[in-house]
């Protein structure tokens, strides 16, 4: 909207009129008008009567303008200063700074009062900030030290493992093809690559690798990581679609990390469909990134447990880790990209898996 005539007058573009002197203007002008009504007084002197009301009037917007211009210095140049003055202390950090004139009955006051309540504020962020900093740096350091025990452990318990495996594979040559311990073994075979897996996940989220980032076609990895998932659910009534981007540009990415997140979440999708379904994957450009999408018609995740699924082992799975998608977002997270989740009990979930196309140079590696 157009300005007004008396606005432009006094705000020139990129001059700054400083309300000091917008103030003084009127003041200087009736000041002036005072000093020439004195000085008609003293060339009146024949006219006594004239004279008076002249001096008088002179005298009185002098006074007048005086006691304005008094008034300006006590009740708005010094809050301002002051104002000034607090701001500057505040961009410095100190937020445990007032205005004295907040107690004042007016708009100065409210001006204080407003300043002080946001200082206030600020105050109480940064307070929340630093105690959510202590409380996640403790949380990390705990989580390190259990990394490292869980790390240990895994070792430990694999070569057993192995051990045990081994045991079982002779036990089954030697056992006859009616015998029903073959069952039994089954059902250890099964047990022990459930733990091998366990140990797995474990020594992947204690001990991470860094990705291997190169150029490569996002479409080739999300294409093999669905064909893995469809040899999941041959025998099943489950369809999953892919619809690739042949336009998308190549995506700096681990391939290999990409194709595991991925997998991780087909997999999810697959075991959330209790009888028959679908889940659809479908890679798009999202302004300066490619966005996956993974879409199932399954069961979906209750609001109070879907802020919890990437913490680590938390689960709502029975015979799930609760490390999967813990992983799998720090890969995404190594890519600096992001894992978006939206689901609705009964309907299905929706994840959003966000790469960017470019990595910074220096963690891209040679191809």
């Amino acid at each position: 909207m157009a300005k007004s005539r008396g606005e432009a007058n006094l705000n020139f573009p990129g001059v700054r009129v400083n309300w000091q002197l917008k103030a003084v203007l009127p003041v200087a002008f009736v000041l002036v008008n005072g000093i020439v009504l004195f000085l008609l007084a003293t060339v009146s002197l024949r006219d006594p009567e004239r004279h008076q009301v002249l001096v008088v009037a002179g005298v009185g917007a002098i006074a007048v303008c005086a006691v304005v211009i008094l008034a300006l210095a006590l009740l708005i140049q010094r809050p301002m200063v002051e104002l000034q003055e607090k701001i500057a202390r505040v961009g410095q950090g100190d937020l445990n700074v007032t205005v004295n004139f907040a107690k004042r009955n007016d708009e100065i006051g409210d001006l204080g009062r407003n300043f002080n309540h946001m200082v206030s504020l600020l105050r109480e962020s940064r307070e929340e900030i630093e105690r959510l900093h202590r409380t996640q740096m403790s949380r990390a350091e705990h989580l390190a030290t259990l990394g490292e025990l869980a790390a240990g452990l895994a070792h430990e318990i694999r070569n057993p493992l192995a051990g045990i495996a081994g045991v079982i594979e002779i036990v089954a040559r030697d056992l006859p093809t009616t015998s029903p311990a073959r069952a039994v073994v089954r059902d250890v075979r099964l047990e022990v690559a459930q733990i091998n897996h366990i140990l797995t996940d474990l020594l992947q989220t204690a001990r991470p690798h860094p990705p291997e980032i190169r150029p490569s076609d996002l479409n080739t990895t999300v294409e093999h990581a669905v064909m893995l998932a469809r040899q999941q659910v041959i025998s099943k009534p489950i369809h999953i679609e892919l619809k690739k981007d042949p336009d998308l540009p190549p995506v700096e990415h681990d391939s290999d990390q990409i194709h595991q997140v991925l997998l991780n979440l087909l997999l999810n999708a697959v075991q959330a469909i209790e009888t028959s379904g679908s889940v659809r994957v479908e890679i798009s450009p999202l302004e300066e990134n490619a966005a996956i999408s993974v879409t199932d018609t399954g069961r979906g995740i209750a609001p109070e447990h879907l802020p919890n699924i990437f913490r680590p082992f938390y689960t709502t799975k029975g015979n799930g880790t609760g490390l999967g998608l813990s992983l799998a977002r720090r890969i995404v997270e190594e890519h600096h990209g992001r894992i978006e989740v939206t689901s609705e009990v009964g309907k299905g979930t929706k994840f959003v898996l966000v790469l960017p196309f470019r990595q910074e140079q220096s963690e891209v590696a040679a191809s």
